[in-house]
């Protein structure tokens, strides 16, 4: 009768996509979150600079980010919820709020790349100034804050994507209360001696019913 031997699996096995996943888990939260940081703090900076003419010369103009787009700003936040979400579910609706984030990253990537070329904002506001609905701004000129912004998509569109790769692997926020997926099981209490009275005082510290009722 021949030797029946148990083979174990190789250790690097098991080990090569729990190290995969936290990788790609560090790698998620950093990117995702230094993104939408960025993304936010360039929406808030100049944009694009021009000047206005009026009566007697020039007038200077500036535009922010906000005042240029407000769509990466709202992407980044919505991505930024997405990325903490991530971990509050599983399995199908962990792709679909993985998904939501990718598509903010790349929204913010094409909404920031659109408004870095753009002068509508400035037009109005040369407008505003001289007072010709029809007057557009003069001298225009651009800042590099709009492809920072399209940076931070790029980080977000990262996160989502890892994501969606990784995602699988990832712990949830309920993992703490479970284990390998099952509720742990309540505490049965302890048997209570109605003929000691210290073990009804202790029965009632634990919030039981000593009377079994």
């Amino acid at each position: 009768m021949d030797d029946v031997t148990a083979v174990p699996t190789p250790r690097s096995e098991t080990a090569g996509p729990a190290r995969s996943g936290r990788r790609s888990l560090a790698v998620a939260l950093l990117s995702g979150a230094l993104g939408a940081a960025v993304a936010l703090l360039a929406t808030r900076q100049e944009w694009s600079q021009g000047t206005a003419s009026v009566a007697g010369g020039t007038f200077p103009l500036t535009a922010n980010g906000s005042d240029v787009t407000g769509v990466p700003a709202a992407l980044a936040v919505v991505g930024l919820a997405a990325l903490v979400a991530v971990f509050a579910v599983r399995g199908a609706g962990r792709l679909v709020v993985a998904a939501l984030l990718a598509l903010s990253g790349a929204g913010t990537v094409v909404a920031a790349v659109l408004g870095a070329t753009d002068s509508s904002a400035l037009d109005e506001k040369a407008a505003e100034v001289s007072g010709d609905t029809s007057a557009a701004v003069g001298a225009l000129s651009h800042t590099a804050w709009p492809y920072m912004a399209a940076a931070g998509g790029a980080l977000l569109l990262l996160a989502g994507l890892l994501a969606l790769r990784y995602g699988r692997l990832w712990p949830a926020m309920s993992g703490r209360y479970e284990r390998n997926g099952a509720v742990r099981p309540r505490r049965r209490p302890a048997r209570v001696d109605p003929d000691r009275p210290e073990d009804l005082w202790k029965a009632l510290d634990r919030g039981e019913d000593p009377t079994g009722a």
